[in-house]
């Protein structure tokens, strides 16, 4: 009976997650054709959209720790830019780092903190158990400044946070 409870959990989860992410790439965001990893087409929006692989200019190694920090917190990159950034988790915890406004990240967290168990598949989003290593591809759309953050319960409260300054 736990079993099948869990299972139910999980689904809830994930149909969660799922709109969410439906709300977050439909909401009120600017939408231009870009392409997606695959080289497909993917919108855009204000923090900007999934990047090509082949048209990554430069990768950027990130590192997330137990003291809830990323290292570097602050990156610099150019409007139109393609980043990989590679996401190392050389803490003993779960740790993500996704991508967003403000708003979207601290809507995002009230969900993780609902539903704990959530999984990420999304472009924006490295979510990366202890001692291993995710990766991001993104392309900067946008000059301004787009903000990242772990949201893992406790972490986004802890300060586990960044940020991405796009310039012209």
């Amino acid at each position: 009976m736990k079993t099948s409870k869990l299972t139910l959990q999980t689904l809830i989860a994930t149909a969660c997650m799922s709109m969410g992410s439906l709300a977050w790439s439909a909401g009120t965001h600017a939408h231009s054709h870009g392409h997606n990893q695959d080289g497909g087409a993917a919108p855009a929006s204000v923090i900007g959209q999934p990047g090509d692989v082949r048209n990554v200019t430069r990768t950027v190694a990130v590192d997330m720790a137990d003291n809830m920090r990323f290292t570097p917190a602050t990156i610099d990159v150019k409007a139109n830019e393609t980043v990989q950034f590679v996401v190392t988790n050389s803490g003993k915890v779960k740790h993500e780092m996704v991508l967003g406004t403000p708003q979207e990240l601290a809507e995002h967290y009230k969900q993780m903190l609902k539903f704990p168990g959530m999984v990420h598949e999304d472009p924006q989003t490295a979510s990366v158990e202890p001692g291993q290593s995710g990766s991001i591809v993104w392309t900067f759309t946008n000059a301004g400044v787009v903000d990242f953050a772990c949201l893992q319960p406790g972490h986004f409260d802890a300060g586990m946070k960044g940020y991405v300054t796009v310039a012209r």
